[in-house]
């Protein structure tokens, strides 16, 4: 019988190896479930668009963003020839290194991997100057960051998630091995999502439901409006999205000052039950109509900022699939924990970059500094075995 996907091996030791939206929770107009789990624990790899973005969001995710070292446009190729062979493998559930415990019946990881490239890529070294995406621009730096170079950017980059850490740091030490020479890693970082306490979306590390709602990924109209490039990008694109990566650490020691009255005001959002604060439960829609001068809901509360539901902003609704980051203790002590922001939609500037234009000033920026990140765009999908990563990119 051929194995299903089980669980990388435990207890693997060593390792190989956004401003986004500060506040970090609803963004969205619509309210709509992410993609139900596939009944065998695996999510097909082939398909019009890579997995990782309309699929159930997983445990845990690690993000990683590289230097091409390929000298030139045929190594490029075996480059993504290369991963691309490697992903397909190791979401079918095939692991070389640890062949007998990958066969053992064990917790299913529906393990992802989405694999983007960043604008750096577009230049002289593979004659691609003239394929790059309009929309694909290396990432600014916004009012309030504090972007650290070493981790920003990249010509490629790797979003991996799964059901079980391990998994996630499987992937990665796979994948460093098997393009040994021709990638180089710039930064990394892993995070996971809490459980939901007591029900609905999960917690974040202020305390607050994460993503409460989310466009309709059941809607193929909703996707295409929203997600996936059409036909304003170079047609070797269609079917790809852009992806936002933000670091952002959390000042947690000041927030846990703020009373909770007025931690729920600078959201927006009951803390209790993540209801909007003119509403009961968390699936309840906010009515500013009701409330123009911001008795209820203030003006500069995160929800508000971040989607004013006024004519024209459902068109800068993004898909959100950002995790939580727990990195020990800074070096001045204090904790260092925060959020790896994680967005996908047609088109950055329409989208991520105006509901970022739309926080700034709001009062949650004072808790939380975006460190790092980068713009990339997540690749078409790769259509059936015969197939690659970036083949219409680099087709003759």
């Amino acid at each position: 019988m051929r194995p299903s996907r089980r669980v990388f091996v435990r207890g693997a030791a060593g390792a190989a190896g956004a401003a986004g939206l500060t506040g970090t929770i609803a963004v969205s107009a619509a309210s709509g479930a992410p993609t139900a789990d596939f009944g065998d624990g695996r999510v097909p790899f082939h398909g019009a668009h890579q997995a990782g973005i309309l699929t159930r969001q997983q445990r845990f995710g690690g993000f990683a963003a590289f230097d091409v070292l390929a000298h030139d446009r045929a190594e490029l190729a075996e480059l993504l020839k290369r991963l691309t062979t490697r992903c397909r493998a190791l979401t079918a559930g095939v692991t070389p290194l640890d062949p007998d415990v990958a066969a053992l019946r064990g917790p299913e990881d529906r393990l992802t991997i989405t694999v983007g490239v960043g604008a750096s890529l577009f230049d002289e070294r593979y004659g691609l100057t003239g394929a790059l995406p309009p929309g694909l621009v290396r990432m600014p730096e916004f009012p309030g960051d504090r972007l650290d170079p070493g981790n920003c950017h990249g010509d490629l980059s790797v979003q991996i998630c799964a059901q079980h850490p391990d998994a996630v740091l499987h992937v990665v030490r796979d994948l460093a091995r098997e393009t040994s020479g021709l990638l180089r890693t710039r930064w990394r970082v892993d995070g996971f999502l809490n459980p939901p306490r007591p029900e609905g979306s999960p917690r974040s590390f202020v305390g607050f439901k994460d993503g409460t709602a989310h466009p309709d990924t059941a809607s193929a109209r909703e996707m295409d409006r929203l997600v996936w490039v059409g036909p304003e990008g170079p047609g070797w694109a269609r079917g790809a999205s852009y992806q936002v990566l933000r670091t952002i650490r959390l000042r947690a020691e000041a927030w846990d000052r703020v009373p909770l009255g007025e931690q729920e005001r600078i959201f927006g959002r009951r803390k209790s039950t993540g209801a909007p604060l003119d509403g009961r439960k968390e699936s309840d829609l906010p009515d500013y109509g009701r409330d123009p001068q911001g008795r209820l809901t203030p003006l500069d509360s995160h929800i508000r900022r971040a989607n004013p539901r006024t004519a024209g902003t459902e068109d800068s609704v993004l898909l959100r699939r950002s995790y939580n980051l727990d990195r020990g203790l800074a070096p001045d002590g204090t904790l260092d924990v925060g959020l790896v922001f994680c967005c996908y939609q047609r088109d950055i500037a329409r989208q991520f970059a105006t509901v970022q234009k739309r926080l700034e000033g709001e009062r949650f920026a004072d808790f939380s500094t975006t460190t790092g990140g980068g713009y990339f765009l997540a690749l078409p999908g790769v259509s059936d075995t015969s197939d690659w990563y970036g083949s219409t990119l680099l087709a003759p």
